[in-house]
């Protein structure tokens, strides 16, 4: 009963911290919600349809990063769940951590759409959360392209050069990474059965995968860098679509920020904590901060829009997927009754 009333006592305080992150932005950045609303209202449809598809690009790739994962984790008499199953469930979980805490939402999300395909803590919950960590990789190294261009006052260009010579450097450190990694845990790799302590029984066969492996982390790398720069390019379309005027580069610049701001955050989908951090980097690359926060709000109605409207198509395809199955499986045990 206690611990029921803590978890709902804290979900309660998350949410009100939330809103009082947002509404210090509104004053701060001296928001004029009624502007703001009759942009949103003025968005076209083909803005938003964008929107979606860059969002439906984003999703793809974190599926394929996750599948990637999942075929190394996976047993080979684990169920193997289809590219759109896969794609669903990705989706949903980037829909559900706009409502829960981000880092929460997803490896919910494929925790429980793996439960069918066995063992789902394992290719759920560890496969989302190796997928992730290569998303937050990437964004620690691109961070210090935004600090190099802050500190020496650059612009585009400087950023864009610094972004790619630490991309190529997070390619080049990745594969020594994982050995480093390896070597650590070396003395448990050692053993031929388990250890019967939990955590030192997952960092054994954590060993004894095929998951630290220098390819397949340099794909993941790839992947992500990838995805980080749709990311970008969905920022720069809300920002069109309300005719805000915000440099693309700047947007890429504050946006590791946003990522460690969401990481840390103990609020619902990061709500407030996010904007004001977003907000807060755009001014130091030259937005005005009344132009930064009006985006940062209009960009999260936008974005929640687009995530329920890729999730929600993602449902009604997957839905279809398993009507025809089921159909074909019918058909064919009809089939073989009559033939038999």
């Amino acid at each position: 009963m206690m611990t029921t009333l803590r978890r709902v006592f804290l979900l309660l305080a998350s949410i009100a911290l939330g809103v009082v992150l947002i509404y210090l932005l509104i004053r701060v950045g001296k928001i004029d919600l009624r502007l703001t609303l009759l942009q949103l209202e003025s968005v076209r449809r083909v803005a938003f349809v964008k929107l979606v598809l860059l969002n439906g690009l984003v999703v793809y790739l974190s599926t394929a990063k996750w599948r990637s994962i999942d075929a190394v984790l996976r047993r080979s008499s684990d169920s193997v769940p289809s590219r759109i199953t896969s794609f669903a469930v990705t989706s949903a979980g980037m829909a559900l951590g706009l409502v829960l805490p981000v880092q929460v939402g997803m490896t919910v999300a494929r925790t429980l759409g793996t439960y069918f395909y066995g063992r789902p803590l394992k290719r759920g919950t560890v496969g989302t959360l190796f997928e992730q960590s290569f998303d937050l990789l990437i964004v620690v190294f691109l961070a210090v392209a935004s600090g190099v261009t802050w500190f020496y006052s650059g612009g585009a260009v400087m950023w864009m050069a610094s972004a790619a010579a630490m991309t190529a450097l997070a390619l080049l450190a990745v594969g020594p990474l994982i050995g480093v990694i390896r070597w650590a845990g070396a003395s448990y790799s050692a053993r031929t059965a388990p250890p019967s302590n939990r955590i030192l029984r997952a960092v054994w066969e954590l060993q004894h995968s095929s998951l630290l492996n220098a390819a397949l982390a340099r794909r993941l790398v790839m992947l992500s860098a990838v995805r980080f720069g749709v990311v970008v390019l969905m920022a720069g379309q809300t920002a069109e679509a309300i005719h805000a005027h915000i440099p693309l580069w700047s947007m890429a610049a504050a946006m590791p920020f946003a990522v460690f701001a969401n990481v840390m955050a103990v609020t619902p989908g990061g709500i407030g904590v996010n904007e004001l951090t977003t907000a807060t980097a755009l001014k130091l690359f030259g937005t005005p901060l009344a132009v930064a926060a009006q985006w940062t709000l209009a960009n999260r109605v936008l974005l929640t829009a687009s995530c329920f409207a890729v999730a929600a198509c993602a449902v009604i395809v997957w839905t279809v997927e398993k009507t025809a199955t089921s159909g074909t499986g019918d058909a064919n045990s009809k089939t073989e009754t009559e033939v038999g």
